[in-house]
């Protein structure tokens, strides 16, 4: 039985400098049993300990049918990501997990798949929209929304102008900042759901984001009709276990290493946005 404290070793095979503060790694367990044997769902998290500095939560953001690798995108905010940022092909780190509740995918088949992100923090969806278009047969209409302070902080632009091109997608973009020849909107994100095409009746909304931003996206999406039990939140917390002891990321009667770290807005309503939860 595998201890789910101790970590396992993985090498980086690749690693991409996605923007000045962001990169990917992608990796590989150095056990090839342990590497095939490892499963995930789009949404969850891994533990990735850096010997010797410490460790910290990540999402996963490749397919989980992707038998040869598995990425995280990180962004450089503490002594941990600062050190990860210095890894190069060949190097090894420690990796718990799988952990956590990931997006409810299987509820969204045959319905319209609306993502809406703000930040930078927008790694937990990623996985969510990869999901969709290798399995676009399964879903109906996709939505695309993220938002960004500055229009330099988008990261992968390329993949969203990649996406705008894919039947039934729709793709808006805003940045509060914009530069010259900015293709999208200057603004907030939240300006945008006056033109989003979706059927509320249909929809399945999936979002991550700072939580006032979230509140504001939920606001617009129940003045759009869309019910409560069709909007799910990946709620960011300081996670450090990831198991449910340390109680750091616990929030109400919930601990969001365990319990989520996304949940349906009906879970997290009494305590959403509630100052000091």
């Amino acid at each position: 039985m595998v201890n789910p404290q101790l970590p396992l070793e993985a090498e980086v095979v690749e690693r991409i400098q996605e923007s000045p503060t962001i990169f990917t790694l992608r990796l590989r367990f150095t056990d090839p049993a342990k590497h095939a044997a490892f499963r995930f769902a789009p949404g969850q998290f891994n533990m990735l300990y850096l010997y010797g500095v410490g460790e910290v939560p990540i999402s996963i953001v490749s397919d989980p049918q992707d038998e040869h690798l598995f990425d995280h995108a990180i962004r450089v905010v503490g002594r941990v990501t600062r050190g990860l940022e210095q890894l190069q092909a060949g190097d090894r780190l420690g990796v718990r997990g799988p952990y956590g509740r990931g997006w409810p995918l299987n509820l969204a088949e045959n319905k319209d798949v609306m993502v809406v992100t703000g930040g930078l923090g927008c790694a937990p969806v990623v996985s969510v929209i990869n999901y969709v278009i290798r399995r676009r047969d399964h879903f109906r209409r996709l939505v695309i929304m993220q938002g960004v302070k500055h229009s330099d902080d988008l990261i992968w632009r390329s993949q969203y102008s990649q996406w705008s091109k894919l039947r039934d997608t729709q793709v808006l973009v805003a940045a509060d900042v914009g530069v010259a020849l900015w293709p999208w909107h200057t603004g907030r994100v939240t300006e945008l759901f006056d033109k989003v095409e979706i059927d509320p009746s249909r929809a399945l909304v999936m979002m991550c984001g700072p939580q006032g931003m979230m509140q504001v996206a939920v606001d617009h999406l129940f003045e759009h009709g869309v019910p409560e039990d069709s909007i799910y939140l990946n709620m960011e917390r300081n996670m450090h276990c990831a198991v449910g002891l340390c109680g750091h990321c616990q929030y109400g009667g919930k601990f969001v290493c365990q319990d989520g770290p996304v949940f349906s807005y009906p879970e997290v309503k009494p305590l959403f946005g509630v100052r000091g939860f």
